[in-house]
């Protein structure tokens, strides 16, 4: 109760401080939103050490702009917008147009677009922001990995070995101010979907430059500590790290001047702390609450809650490195012991429904499994016999190997849901203990040492809505291009199909080898999927446009705040 008050008396202080429908000198009417979150930005830089994060990628994509974007579909039963992932259309680029013999995608510039410092956009702030990308001179280097993925020529490996390489050339270049023209090195649907994500947002280069040093000539420490100028919807007004944002309404934003003059994200870490002030009344948006949480605000008066199945997803990750887990059988067993429909209703709620796939479901050519592993004790004690271990005898040699670790702060949540897949598993012959692990290590050991054995993993998602951009992520092996391959899984089949698929053409053919992947994929338990659950928000009656992307970051320009 006392950080409740605590959090309750920093919230108040704020709102007074920002405004909230109150007037303000002038005469004017200002609205103000309250956003709680679990944190707020930690830099704006998505070639910045916080870009994974996704309260930083919630500020990215509301101070920066694409040059594309997808198009709006219709509302789902709750009322949250959704995208149509087969319909691109321009954002900063008015249109655009390919060219199959030169491989050249022409971008034709908006006119009279306005950044944050009042600079017009023009085609040397694309050219600038692919040069920044191409330079990997940042702590991640998130913008040539997305100009990679959409086979920008130039854009390779070699700028990791040869400085020479990092310059920019001719693939990005200038035509007129308000022409560009990016070259591919072959053929490739991905990129128009690539330029989609936060990590090839436009910056307005006039005012990076002006906040270059000799020894940061890419503005990355101004990124990351005070703004990342651009033409989005909003600019930051205040930023307090480790404690609030505050962004203000951009009054040139091309697509009009947003409704929401300003957006005040509070830091409350506590979901417990977030849930009691949203059924309090005392803000007006929140999100990644527990699922009990979610269940126990819905119906009630002062707050709704909405939500999508989008591309959160649970899964088990077994280590293809680390013996027993090389075994299939094993993995075929463990995936019939898993307790699929209990997790469903006692872990999450009713808020989440079995993954039948290695790709979100919503996405396009997703490849529901044909027979999807179904709780079946009997058959995971028979299948665990075929493997060499009757009734789980011999498995004690790799006591190590089944520690199923997970995220110890997201403990609400996963905990219980790592009890039930203990017990199930025990309960056919495997000897689980739980592991508890901090975020930081658990990143470390899955993302960069790649050593994690045996881990119940929710933190996973490709903002590239694409089946095959979801696949060379995850599974295809590191020499034939695969990027975060953590359970260091190899097919020479699944790597085949991807390079068939990556340059083909004919969309039917694509599709495809896109689905014969995943079937092999789902055949070999890849990873072992478990369910897809609710990507949700708890908000006032009177906010609306809440609308899921799949970055599952808030866009505070689909929102609007009635008195």
């Amino acid at each position: 109760m006392r950080a409740l008050a605590a959090a309750a008396l920093a919230i108040g202080l704020s709102a007074c401080t920002a405004g909230s429908g109150e007037s303000r000198p002038g005469g004017d009417s200002s609205t103000t939103l309250l956003f709680l979150s679990e944190d707020v930005p930690a830099g704006l830089d998505y070639d910045g050490p916080s870009a994974a994060l996704p309260t930083t990628q919630t500020g990215l994509v509301n101070v920066l702009e694409p040059l594309v974007y997808y198009a709006p579909a219709e509302p789902n039963e709750e009322g949250v917008g959704r995208l149509d992932f087969s319909r691109i259309e321009g954002r900063l680029a008015e249109s655009f147009s390919f060219d199959p013999v030169t491989l050249t995608w022409t971008f034709k510039l908006r006119r009279g677009v306005r950044s944050c410092a009042g600079n017009e956009f023009t085609a040397d702030d694309v050219v600038y922001t692919f040069a920044r990308a191409k330079s990997i001179s940042g702590a991640a280097p998130i913008g040539w990995f997305i100009a990679s993925v959409g086979s920008v020529d130039g854009f390779t490996s070699e700028v990791f070995t040869d400085p020479t390489k990092r310059e920019l050339g001719d693939e990005v270049r200038k035509i007129d101010d308000y022409t560009v023209q990016i070259r591919q090195s072959a053929p490739n649907k991905l990129l128009l979907p690539a330029l989609t994500t936060f990590g090839l947002l436009i910056f307005d280069h006039r005012e990076m430059q002006r906040h270059a040093t000799p020894a940061d000539p890419w503005a990355h420490d101004y990124a990351n500590n005070v703004t990342a100028p651009s033409f989005g919807p909003y600019c930051v007004e205040r930023w307090s790290k480790g404690n609030e944002i505050v962004f203000r309404a951009n009054p040139d934003y091309y697509r009009g001047k947003p409704a929401i003059d300003r957006v005040v994200m509070k830091r409350i870490p506590q979901t417990a702390n977030r849930f009691m002030l949203m059924r309090m009344g005392q803000a007006h948006l929140t999100e990644r609450l527990t699922p009990k949480e979610f269940r126990a605000l819905r119906g009630r008066d002062g707050v709704r809650v909405a939500g999508v199945t989008g591309n959160e997803t649970l899964f088990v990750h077994m280590n293809f490195r680390t013996p027993p887990f090389d075994n299939p059988k094993l993995r075929q067993a463990i995936a019939h012991a898993i307790p699929y429909e209990k997790i469903v209703r006692d872990g999450y709620f009713g808020q989440a429904q079995k993954w039948k796939g290695v790709v979100p479901s919503s996405y396009p050519d997703f490849q529901p499994a044909e027979n999807a592993p179904q709780y079946d004790p009997e058959r995971a004690r028979r299948l665990l016999a075929e493997a060499g271990f009757p009734e789980g005898r011999g498995l004690e040699r790799f006591q190590g190997a089944f520690h199923l670790a997970y995220v110890a702060e997201k403990e609400a949540t996963l905990g219980p849901i790592a009890t039930m897949i203990r017990t199930a598993l025990r309960q056919v012959g495997i000897p689980v203990e739980l592991d508890p692990i901090p975020l930081t290590q658990y990143g470390d050991r899955q993302l960069v040492k790649k050593d994690l054995a045996f881990a119940l993993n929710d933190q996973e998602k490709a903002v590239v809505v694409d089946a095959g951009y979801t696949i060379v992520l995850f599974f295809v092996s590191a020499e034939n291009g695969g990027i975060n391959n953590m359970v260091n899984f190899s097919s020479p089949i699944v790597d085949g199909l991807w390079a068939r698929a990556r340059t083909e053409t004919d969309d039917a053919v694509r599709s495809s080898l896109l689905a014969e992947a995943q079937r092999e994929l789902q055949e070999q338990v890849a990873w072992l999927p478990v369910v897809e659950y609710r990507t949700q928000w708890a908000f006032s009656p009177r906010l609306s446009g809440l609308t899921w992307h799949p970055d599952n970051a808030v866009r505070f320009f689909d929102l609007r705040l009635e008195p």
